[in-house]
């Protein structure tokens, strides 16, 4: 994924719809990191993500939030090897359970971007919740159980990875055409999310990966929130 790193005027200063060419120049200029995504990590796949983040780890560098900040603010990465974020989304219970401690065992900086109204469904309802979201369930996820992490899991996991939004409810950008509605899913959840971690929230991400530039109200929501990154498909753009 490529950061916005050039100086001003950069590819999308005037235009900040995501073009092909502005990604390919930040590329052949090694203006990126690389991103690896992960959702659901069940108990059951341990030893696969285990073995993928230890190659991971073998040949990249962890990513912290400052590091991220560095490289978009000088265009040069500062350290050995590549970069590489893996990010975990929704907010599953086993995301803190599995996906954490993995994490930990490899020396990797996870980075976990949470719906925060998932972790406030009643326990009873987190199945039928999930399903109505596109939080993709798998077969150990019983209907009962916990599905989601606990802000206890948020405020613990903050002290060493990075974990950030993922707006309120698994909303898309498009879905957002209200005041209530950008209030729901962009304000709250940083306002929640910072209170919990006494920290700055400082990147978030919508479903179907939505870049900056996509919706001006979105954009200029997600700026007066006091986001500084989006995490889309193809690219990490600062919101400056």
């Amino acid at each position: 994924m490529t950061p916005d790193t050039s100086p001003a005027p950069h590819p999308v200063a005037q235009d900040r719809r995501p073009s092909f060419s502005g990604q390919e120049q930040g590329l052949r200029s090694g203006r990126f990191v690389r991103v690896v995504n992960y959702h659901n990590t069940p108990h059951a796949d341990v030893a696969k993500i285990r073995g993928e983040l230890a190659l991971l780890a073998e040949h990249f560098d962890p990513v912290g939030l400052d590091d991220l900040d560095l490289f978009r603010t000088t265009g040069v990465w500062h350290k050995d090897r590549p970069g590489i974020i893996p990010v975990f989304y929704e907010g599953y219970r086993n995301n803190a359970e599995v996906a954490a401690p993995l994490a930990d065992e490899v020396g990797l900086t996870a980075w976990f971007f949470v719906c925060t109204a998932f972790l406030d469904v009643p326990v009873a309802e987190q199945y039928d919740y999930a399903g109505a979201h596109n939080i993709d369930l798998v077969e150990e996820d019983r209907r009962g159980d916990r599905l989601a992490m606990t802000w206890d899991d948020v405020a613990s996991l903050s002290r060493r990875h990075v974990v950030t939004p993922h707006t309120a409810n698994h909303a898309e950008a498009a879905s957002l055409h209200t005041g209530a509605d950008l209030e729901r899913e962009i304000f709250e959840p940083k306002r929640r999310m910072d209170e919990v971690t006494g920290q700055d929230a400082a990147s978030t991400a919508f479903l179907w990966g939505t870049p900056y530039g996509a919706n001006p109200a979105v954009d200029a929501a997600l700026r007066d929130a006091g986001y500084r990154y989006q995490f889309g498909n193809t690219m990490i753009q600062h919101l400056g």
